[in-house]
């Protein structure tokens, strides 16, 4: 059922033809639009900004509608509002006024600085020139962050009643060596980090076919570490009532200058191998039910 409000402005749903498959692919942080008046209050320049962004994810995955599944990206970049933490994860620093008493002030994400309005980017450089003001955030919230999840639980929903069950894929890329605000602080990282809650948000066979797919094809592959899967794996992730789903994180170096924010050469290769693993699952989902 189309939903009744217009949220073109803050993200994209790309669909295909026709959806022939459960799958559901998600980019939270690959959003490019950065408001004028968020850059004019920020200390940082725009290529420090982007720091924070998942540059072309939702290029990378876009086979995704080859394959009968549609993809939603947010247009609105990760370092503004991030969709991919709880609605209220706030740091009451940053704000003056007071927050409302449901905000999660004390999780591990607001005290690194990425709560869902980030105090910092991935490399810990302070974002702010001064305090917002807290109607700010729930502005953003309300204009941002809920259109985005109102769309991506629509269209899992939507997956459901055609196929009684539904798989999220939400895609991520990842800076290749460990920054200050990460536990692998200074680590050189694996292409490849499969995220399912340590096995709670998809049924293990999901995981497993997603890492065999990417073995196939040369790339090394971990579970969990450094990321087990944010807000919306967790959330979404929920086997038990027929709703799976899985983090894919990508190495930035696989595609990307990550100073400059270009596309390398390598990515026309890595989008060709990432269809590869869409197909893979498409596959699964065909011949295996996980209601």
């Amino acid at each position: 059922m189309p939903l009744a409000f217009d949220d073109s402005s803050v993200l994209t749903v790309l669909e295909p033809p026709e959806r022939t498959v459960p799958l559901v692919f998600s980019s939270p942080h690959s959003g490019r639009e950065y408001p004028p008046d968020f850059v004019a209050a920020s200390r940082l320049d725009p290529q420090g900004l982007r720091r924070s962004e998942d540059s072309f994810v939702d290029e990378l995955f876009v086979s995704a509608l080859r394959w009968g599944a549609p993809l939603l990206a947010a247009r609105f970049p990760r370092a503004f509002c991030d969709p991919n933490r709880e609605p209220y994860e706030l740091d009451p620093a940053m704000f003056s006024g007071q927050l409302p008493h449901y905000a999660n002030t004390r999780s591990p994400r607001v005290a690194a600085g990425l709560g869902t309005i980030a105090r910092v980017v991935a490399t810990g450089a302070e974002i702010y020139r001064a305090k917002l003001p807290v109607d700010e955030a729930e502005r953003r919230v309300a204009q941002y962050y809920r259109p985005y999840h109102r769309r991506l639980a629509a269209l899992l929903d939507e997956t459901r009643v055609l196929f009684g069950w539904s798989l999220l894929v939400d895609c991520h890329s990842m800076p290749s060596i460990g920054g200050p605000m990460d536990r692998d602080v200074g680590v050189s990282r694996v292409e490849v980090v499969l995220g399912d809650c340590y096995g709670a948000s998809c049924a293990p066979l999901i995981t497993q076919v997603a890492e065999d797919a990417f073995r196939a094809r040369g790339y090394r592959v971990v579970r969990n570490a450094p990321y087990a899967g944010g807000f919306t794996t967790r959330h979404y992730g929920q086997p038990r009532h027929g709703s799976h789903a899985l983090q894919i994180e990508i190495n930035r170096a696989l595609y990307m200058d990550e100073a400059r924010h270009e596309k390398l050469p390598g990515f026309t290769q890595l989008a060709a191998d990432l269809e590869g693993v869409v197909a893979a699952l498409a596959e699964l989902t065909r011949d295996h039910a996980f209601p």
